[in-house]
């Protein structure tokens, strides 16, 4: 999909996994209601800074997702979550990770970010500059809800060990977004995987690997095994491959192929480069996603094994 530079552009994810059904819809107006939050801000003339961080926080007051509410329980019985924003001008960003109660952890990331002289900041750490910002905490419990303690309840109640890649979700989300001034930016948000050790951090806080945004070739969030898809840091990875000539399409599907071939993991990955044209790709049976450009009106889907836009 060609859009010209000056034309906005987001997309959003809402995970790449086996997508049940029946929560189809659930997830499909999850996507579509971020698209629309990032895009009001880009249809006024806001930065794609602004539009990705309403966007992921539309997702992370959502209890479809695996981010802010609704988040995965750990092996204690505790919610854990982990965000990234990232600015493609100068390529700034900012990232917190294993905070328990901050309900919209993506807005902590660009706080640390624009405040506190740092690039990631975790744990209690993270929590005590959240107060001294003036954003709110919140009990932890507040994040929990009650198909997740359900199903942590029923895991343990039967012995297991923790989770392995492909028995659980993957609904992290994130989002992407081109200005009218031509600028990218990247954000993630995530509750982690369902039974983690405490402490457990995955790729979506960590720069290139959860997300990337560089204006001088495009912007990318990730999603699905995150001890994978650090190995093969695959938002950089996807990013460079645009800088060296291909468009977004090209590039994920790239970047999804060297997943395949240098890791057992799988996962799902949205490009879209400093021309506006947009990739999506995945190596899960889906990938929720929307996309809001020229015109305003949001498409959203629910991709299939390894299809293409």
């Amino acid at each position: 999909m060609a859009i010209s530079r000056s034309s906005p552009t987001i997309v959003v994810h809402g995970g790449a996994y086996d997508i049940p059904m029946d929560t189809h819809e659930a997830v499909l107006a999850g996507c579509r209601q971020a698209a629309q939050a990032g895009w009001a801000i880009l249809a006024r003339g806001g930065s794609a800074l602004d539009a990705v961080e309403a966007a992921v926080r539309v997702m992370e007051d959502d209890p479809a997702f695996d981010a802010g509410v609704g988040s995965f329980l750990n092996a204690a019985g505790q919610v854990e979550l982990d965000a990234i924003v990232m600015d493609g001008r100068d390529l700034s960003f900012g990232a917190v990770a294993a905070v328990q109660r901050v309900r919209n952890p993506v807005t902590l990331a660009r706080l640390v970010m624009a405040q506190s002289g740092h690039t990631m900041l975790v744990g209690a750490g993270a929590e005590t500059f959240a107060h001294e910002c003036g954003l709110p905490l919140c009990p932890p419990e507040e994040l929990w809800v009650g198909r997740e303690l359900e199903r942590w309840q029923t895991w343990n109640a039967r012995g297991h060990a923790h989770a392995q890649s492909g028995t659980i979700p993957s609904d992290t989300v994130g989002a992407v977004a081109l200005d009218a001034a031509g600028n990218l930016a990247a954000a993630t948000s995530t509750g982690g995987t369902f039974n983690k050790l405490p402490g457990r951090v995955g790729d979506s806080p960590l720069v290139g690997c959860g997300a990337y945004a560089d204006n001088r070739s495009a912007a990318a969030s990730a999603t699905g095994l995150g001890e994978a898809l650090m190995k093969v840091v695959i938002s950089k990875t996807a990013c460079d491959l645009v800088a060296r000539g291909m468009a977004a399409q090209e590039a994920a599907d790239a970047a999804i192929a060297l997943l395949a071939e240098r890791t057992t993991g799988t996962g799902g990955l949205i490009v879209l480069d400093r021309l506006g044209r947009v990739g999506i790709a995945h190596s899960t049976p889906h990938i929720a996603y929307a996309i809001v450009a020229a015109g305003g009106e949001a498409s959203a889907g629910v991709e299939y094994s390894m299809g293409k836009r």
